[in-house]
């Protein structure tokens, strides 16, 4: 899996319809209304290097309301949900 976060800035008078847009997407896992330099974040996540280029010039960008992107593709994953699963040996939690 393929994944690149998007930070998107918007016409602040559409940030929920922007957002949801973007959710509706194919290749769109998440978005996010955030606090700070940006309106949204949206990550992507799709199957080939190649499509992260269609999903963020192709469809993010051309979106109404957004006027702007800046792309960040992760190289690796580091979960805290990951390590549990993995270190899980099927016990039920002690909680």
């Amino acid at each position: 899996m393929n994944t690149a976060i998007v930070h998107i800035d918007c016409a602040t008078d559409s940030i929920p319809e922007v957002a949801e847009a973007l959710a509706a997407l194919d290749g769109v896992s998440e978005v996010y209304s955030v606090a700070g330099n940006v309106d949204l974040i949206a990550i992507v996540r799709v199957a080939r290097f190649e499509e992260i280029a269609d999903v963020i010039a192709g469809r993010i960008s051309k979106t109404p309301g957004v006027v702007g992107t800046e792309s960040h593709i992760a190289f690796r994953a580091y979960s805290k949900h990951d390590l549990e699963d993995t270190f899980a040996i099927g016990l039920p939690d002690a909680d």
